[in-house]
């Protein structure tokens, strides 16, 4: 699905005309300005998937956070959004070739950072009142308790749960069912699955920040399925070669000196990984 077909940043000059205006303002950037232009970026031209490649300062999250600001689009966390981001969005247009649904987000990795931050301390917080239980079942089951008035009926129900049931299933009748626990890559795996759904358009930062190769080859496999079945549209800021070898994904090189539209094995990032690995071929027979 195409919801978003190009977006279009300021050239040099208008940015040059903002620029000098605000030369004689107590502030010490200009950001977002003359990030993105310093390598010609005037026009991106999207497809169901569409890939930002470049090293970091190459501007890549920063066209990430322009188009979502510019769209209106659903974010978690807040990011480096300076004073001139109003102005500098005021500038830029875009056209969509269907309403982009509600829904759409921009998803970055300190969303997902905070998501699993937020899972482990659930989880650590439950295991502390499941220790905390294990102790009060000890205390409730081997208590000499007599109720004395209506007062205690509530004490007594307890102890004869204690009395009446093993350890284990006094702890699931007092703690609710425990958050499944994951590892990092899990639980980022987890977030992408939970955040996109069906018919949206997405921008993902880096998501391959916090998941192993393999979990970065199950992530390209649950995209590519979004896309082609489920009517969602990806804008991806990566250098992870497993995501840029996505079936069908237009790339565009963020660290040419002219940004350029390339295949996924003309990259230097990839070439890098091919030649390491070619230079040591022998080892893996």
């Amino acid at each position: 699905m195409l919801y978003l077909s190009h977006f279009e940043f300021p050239d040099r000059e208008r940015e040059y005309d903002f620029t000098m205006s605000q030369k004689r303002t107590c502030y010490n950037t200009v950001y977002p300005f003359l990030i993105l232009s310093k390598n010609n970026l005037r026009m991106l031209d999207f497809e169901p998937v569409t890939i930002l490649y470049g090293g970091n300062g190459s501007g890549k999250t920063t066209a990430l956070n322009v188009i979502a600001e510019k769209l209106g689009l659903e974010r978690d966390t807040l990011y480096n959004r300076s004073n001139f981001f109003e102005d500098y969005t005021a500038m830029c247009s875009y056209e969509t070739q269907v309403r982009i649904p509600r829904g759409s987000r921009i998803i970055t990795s300190d969303d997902v950072f905070d998501f699993m931050l937020n899972l482990r301390s659930i989880n650590e917080g439950i295991h502390r009142k499941r220790e905390e239980l294990f102790e009060d079942y000890l205390e409730t089951k081997y208590s000499k308790f007599q109720m004395k008035s209506l007062d205690d009926y509530e004490q007594l129900k307890k102890v004869n749960m204690a009395r009446r049931k093993t350890q284990s299933e006094y702890i699931r009748n007092n703690l609710a069912d425990n958050v499944r626990e994951h590892s990092n890559g899990e639980s980022a795996f987890l977030y992408f699955t939970e955040k996109i759904q069906e018919n949206g358009l997405y921008l993902l930062d880096e998501p391959e920040n916090s998941l192993s190769p393999e979990r970065q080859q199950e992530l390209l496999k649950f995209l590519e399925d979004s896309a082609r079945f489920f009517g969602c549209q990806f804008i991806i800021a990566t250098h992870s070669p497993f995501l840029l070898s996505m079936r069908g994904a237009k790339i565009y090189d963020m660290d040419e000196e002219v940004v350029d539209v390339k295949r996924w094995t003309q990259l230097e990032n990839v070439r890098a990984y091919y030649d390491f690995f070619k230079k040591y071929e022998q080892e893996f027979e």
